[in-house]
């Protein structure tokens, strides 16, 4: 999967297809400059061999690993939340408006095709491998079952992505190899869309890639049951927030524990281990280590593989360290002030010293009273030292080389579903008595302390009579998710399940467009929430705040060529029929 051209044949016929999966692709309009092969021409040089099936199914992994798709991932996760912000020199038009909430429906970043072009590649996986069993006796139903397993779930992990940042989309499962075909698809309200998603990541479990069947790279390169199971309660945590459903939130539980079941079965106890842990998290700064430096780690579950050799992860790069070659001294985005302030982001009991090693590691310079700080996670390759972190003090930036930025994108990993976990537990939870709370924070407490330098936990661990309601441990587990988390694209879906959880009349069965026309009002936002939304800004907070007060504001303008090459498509009601985003106040 690192190279796609080290598993695809140097082939006339397979340089055609290899080509179609890595061009962009818009399936909501019928656009003739879109090229796509034909059905004749991919039927007859394809389809025939278990290793044709292999290399459409790594030319599918390999469209996600696209600058475009990275950029938003970063962009829709972090850089809209409270986390990032932009630099002053170089600036990026889209980020500003971004920045302001004065996005226009031209802004690059409401560019929803490469996310398309991951699912059509999908689609065309899943439409043509099964005839292949016909042909070649060597691709068996289980070979078959395992690479619809994969692409059912890429697919869902996609269009969860579109729903959280546009809400209404279009949903096909049609494969379109013809750039004659009809392509002028009508949105999706999102509950039946994330239904769709539950339903194929359901049957993907059953066929799914198991766990341990690696043990090299593909074990965390490839969807594979934990994987699925953790998109599984990423999306029932999103949509028991949104409807605020028990039913849901058990359900996200449920899956919570299949994973970390699975990941306990799986853990090789080491050397100094001698009483198995209850969960397996590496400990204090070696986390670091083995997350963002040596990576694939033993916690992690999925993340996209970019070795610098034969791919770059060039978006990464650009964003948060270099925005344009190595000669450049910043990226175009840097963490907030908040990371650099002691007790603001990370629980401080000794107001001398900060004993969390992320305080120390997720950013450079910190405790230097800066406005911004650049980024140190998934971009040092230092290995930590051992010891009392606050004796070691702030890193200052470090050299990296621009070309060949080998550097994972992580989507799951076991400390993520853990505090999922507890954050479904909590809203579970009956009321202030409820035992959920303290089991819920039984899990965000180790979470907490494997980051703690060892002399200090008995001092600096977080204190249960601090969090012990209900509103208490929804502000710790938002809080850790951001501690554990932050820069790995959680922090604006992590802000607007806690916005949906605290506002009332969501409706996600219908599109926002069918309100407006039924006239319903438009949900109020959370205030709370917004207020963590703009702590980052150090002028102009209360400014942002005011474009963001409905939930229409939350999500982004459908694309302005989009609108114009499908008319059966419908503006966010929050944006104008112009190019203007509209303040509604």
């Amino acid at each position: 999967m690192n190279n796609i051209a080290k598993h695809i044949k140097k082939m006339g016929k397979t340089c055609r297809v290899c080509l179609f999966f890595l061009l962009p692709l818009s399936l909501i309009g019928c656009v003739d400059t879109v090229l796509l092969p034909d059905d004749k021409t991919v039927d007859e040089d394809f389809w025939k061999t278990k290793a044709d099936v292999s290399e459409m199914v790594t030319g599918a992994y390999r469209s996600m690993l696209a600058t475009s798709v990275i950029n938003n991932l970063i962009v829709w996760g972090d850089f809209r939340s409270d986390e990032l912000v932009p630099v002053s020199s170089p600036t990026q038009t889209a980020l500003t408006e971004l920045s302001a909430v004065n996005v226009q429906t031209t802004n690059a970043y409401a560019n929803w095709s490469s996310l398309y072009s991951v699912i059509n590649n999908c689609n065309i996986v899943l439409s043509r491998a099964g005839g292949v069993m016909a042909i070649d006796p060597s691709y068996t139903d289980g070979d078959y079952q395992v690479d619809r397993s994969q692409m059912l779930a890429l697919r869902a992990l996609c269009y969860f992505y579109l729903v959280r940042n546009f809400r209404d989309v279009p949903y096909s499962a049609h494969a379109y190899m013809n750039s004659s075909e009809p392509m002028n698809l009508y949105q999706s309200a999102p509950d039946s869309v994330l239904q769709l998603c539950i339903n194929d990541l359901q049957e993907a479990e059953r066929n799914a890639l198991d766990p341990t069947a690696y043990t090299d790279w593909r074990s965390k390169g490839l969807i594979n049951r934990d994987a699925i199971d953790a998109l599984l309660a990423d999306i029932y945590l999103w949509r028991a927030s949104v409807a605020h459903s028990a039913a849901d939130y058990g359900q996200c539980v449920a899956y919570c524990d299949k994973v970390i079941a699975s990941k306990r079965a799986a853990h090789q106890p080491g050397r100094n281990e001698t009483v198995p842990k209850e969960y397996p998290l590496a400990d204090g700064n070696q986390a670091f280590a083995d997350l963002f430096i040596t990576q694939n780690a033993e916690e992690s579950i999925f993340e996209l593989q970019l070795d610098g050799a034969n791919n770059s992860n060039t978006a990464l790069c650009q964003m948060l360290y270099k925005y344009a070659s190595n000669s450049s001294t910043t990226g175009y985005l840097k963490a907030s002030t908040l990371f650099g302030q002691n007790g603001v982001v990370y629980v401080n009991n000794n107001a001398a010293k900060n004993s969390d090693y992320r305080y120390w590691q997720n950013v450079y310079a910190v405790g230097s009273g800066a406005e911004s700080f650049d980024v140190r996670k998934m971009i040092s390759t230092t290995v930590p030292g051992t010891g009392d972190p606050s004796s070691r003090g702030a890193y200052a930036r470090e050299e990296r080389a621009y070309t060949h930025f080998a550097q994972n994108y992580i989507f799951y990993r076991l400390s993520d579903v853990m505090l999922m976990k507890a954050e479904a537990m909590t809203q579970l939870a009956a009321d202030d008595n409820d035992v959920q709370l303290r089991q819920a924070f039984n899990i965000v407490q180790y979470v907490n302390s494997r980051s703690l330098y060892s002399g200090s936990l008995s001092s600096d661990s977080l204190k249960w009579s601090y969090y012990n309601s209900k509103a208490g441990m929804e502000s710790l587990v938002l809080n850790e998710r951001l501690r554990e988390l932050s820069f790995e694209g959680k922090r604006w879906y992590d802000l607007l399940r806690y916005n949906y959880r605290h506002v009332a009349g969501v409706d996600y069965t219908t599109t926002l467009y069918r309100q407006e026309v039924e006239g319903r009002a438009r949900v109020r936002n959370s205030q709370d929430m917004l207020n963590l939304v703009v702590r980052k800004y150090a002028s102009g907070g209360q400014a942002a705040a005011s474009k963001m007060r409905t939930e229409p504001q939350l999500y982004m303008p459908v694309y302005q060529s989009e609108m114009e090459v499908n008319p059966n498509l419908r503006q966010n009601p929050a944006y104008g029929s112009g190019k203007d985003y509209t303040k509604n106040y």
